[in-house]
């Protein structure tokens, strides 16, 4: 390989086997930009043939192409798309998947068949030092490795990485769950370390790219209104819900090791609530937010104040569907569908309470809700304020209390304030004030995959951090095992248990 000179940080340092090296400003999350280095690269997907690969990462290339942002178009215009899987595959038949995907996110016709022109096709296993040598020596310049595969095989994978001779700046990145407990987490981190540097590891997951994620920090750190009261003087619970109306979809293989805790409390929900509850960090960078981040999880735990999930003294629940019906689509009960174990006792819905035991949120509970085959699904924040100290004689009723709810799908945010003259000049009331939040026009994996191509890992998640999401989790996850906790039942369609109504 050749060797010429690029930028590290902020240091110069040979590295290997790259052209075209050339300074590209990028825009950072919240609109400042930073100077990166880029060249022409290969982005190499492994688990290409999967479902990932078709419904998100390549739409948001896609939205990435399509940006009226000429450096963020820049990232993916000179891209090469190396697709791989374990069996052979027509090249045309990838390319066009490549196009549809493309296009899909946003991208015109020309832009997206300029890419799939050059998108090439190679099988492999690569968990075969063998085939991964081979696959990695098709990159033309910086090689971009996507692990679209489950944990386990990305275990292995880095092993044989480690055992290659491989370009100093390489990146990978990797879907979660990452590992499978916090002792895996911490020694994949381990392995990791020995192959590249930790900013250039991006472990991936994709509800930081969120828009509803991304504007809490605007709605936090830059607002005259919230920034005095976000605190455990003024706010009383929080809640954390993101349910579907999917059913398990063909994912047994996954899903049914997984379940809802794993698959989005451990990961998705925690990520939301670091950025909800965060300190303000000194800026909105790699180091700033994702220390930021790292912080409040380190003082994140399942809660000990008492019952606060309405109909169990637990700080957790967990419950699956029977047969039902969702938007007219029959669904057959859990247990029944193809490739599910009934005795793994694999919760479909999960409920979680947890606290942050520090200064600014000692106290609060923090619900953490997930679900699938969801009649009417919520996906939100929900935000409870205490009631008022003091309310002068003469007012007559009781309003409810104070919320603040920030819709994840749709992106909305209503707040729900106490008012008089509901129907008589001096009577407590309820009013509303909302709106939508402003669109981005990536998707949340083309957020994501902008701090990728660009070498930003400010979105990413840290190693230290995946270790911490699953110390959090532990508790919950030891019990469930232990059969402490009942697995409750729900039809598909339904809101949950019946048992589970909202005090």
């Amino acid at each position: 390989m050749s060797t010429i000179w690029g930028t590290g940080e902020g240091d110069l340092r040979p590295t290997k086997g790259y052209t075209d090296l050339s300074v590209l400003r990028v825009r950072t999350p919240l609109g400042g930009t930073v100077d990166r280095v880029t060249d022409t690269g290969t982005l190499i997907l492994f688990g290409a043939s999967g479902d990932l690969a078709k419904r998100l990462l390549l739409p948001g290339l896609g939205s990435l192409l399509a940006s009226p942002d000429e450096n963020e178009r820049a990232l993916v215009e000179g891209l090469t798309l190396l697709g791989s899987g374990r069996s052979d595959r027509d090249e045309e038949e990838w390319r066009q998947q490549v196009r549809d995907g493309l296009t899909s996110g946003g991208a015109d016709e020309d832009a997206a068949g300029g890419i799939a022109d050059r998108a090439r096709w190679v099988a492999g296993d690569p968990t075969d030092a063998e085939d991964l040598e081979r696959i990695l020596g098709e990159a033309e310049g910086r090689p971009i490795l996507y692990f679209a595969l489950p944990p386990s095989i990305v275990e292995k994978a880095v092993d044989v990485l480690r055992t290659l001779d491989l370009p100093d700046e390489m990146r990978l990145a990797l879907e979660k769950p990452f590992g499978s407990d916090a002792d895996s987490a911490a020694a994949l981190n381990r392995k990791l370390a020995r192959i590249v540097p930790e900013r250039q590891v991006h472990r991936v997951d994709h509800f930081l790219g969120q828009p509803t994620v991304l504007n809490l920090l605007g709605l936090r750190f830059a607002n005259r209104v919230f920034e005095p009261v976000w605190n455990r003087e003024n706010i009383e619970r929080v809640e954390i819900v993101y349910d579907e109306k999917l059913g398990l979809e063909g994912r047994a293989a996954y899903y049914d090791d997984a379940g809802a805790l794993v698959d989005m409390l451990q990961s998705h929900l925690l990520q939301v609530l670091a950025v909800l509850a965060m300190e303000p960090p000194a800026s909105v960078d790699e180091v700033g937010f994702r220390g930021a981040i790292a912080d409040v999880l380190r003082a994140t735990q399942v809660y000990s104040g008492g019952p606060v999930l309405s109909g169990t003294d637990a700080p957790s629940r967990r419950a699956r569907y029977t047969a039902g019906s969702v938007d007219g689509r029959d669904l057959p009960a859990y247990a029944d569908e193809d490739g599910v174990d009934p005795e793994h006792k694999t919760e479909t819905l999960a409920e979680v309470a947890v606290e942050v035991k520090n200064r600014r949120w000692a106290g609060v509970p923090f619900i953490l809700r997930s679900g699938k085959a969801i009649g009417d699904p919520r996906r939100r924040i929900e935000i409870t304020f205490r009631p008022v100290a003091f309310v002068p004689e003469g007012l007559s009723g009781r309003a409810a209390q104070d919320r603040l709810v920030i819709g994840i799908h749709p992106e909305t945010v209503e707040l729900d304030v106490t008012m008089t003259g509901n129907g008589a000049p001096f009577r407590l009331g309820q009013g509303e004030l909302g709106g939508e939040l402003e669109q981005r026009p990536l998707t949340e994996y083309g957020e994501v995959l902008r701090g990728v191509l660009s070498g930003d890992p400010t979105l990413s998640v840290r190693g230290d951090v995946a270790e911490q999401c699953w110390r959090i989790v532990q508790p919950v996850l030891d019990a469930w095992r232990a059969d402490e906790v009942p697995l409750d039942e729900y039809e598909a369609g339904s809101e949950g248990p019946a048992s589970w109504s909202a005090e």
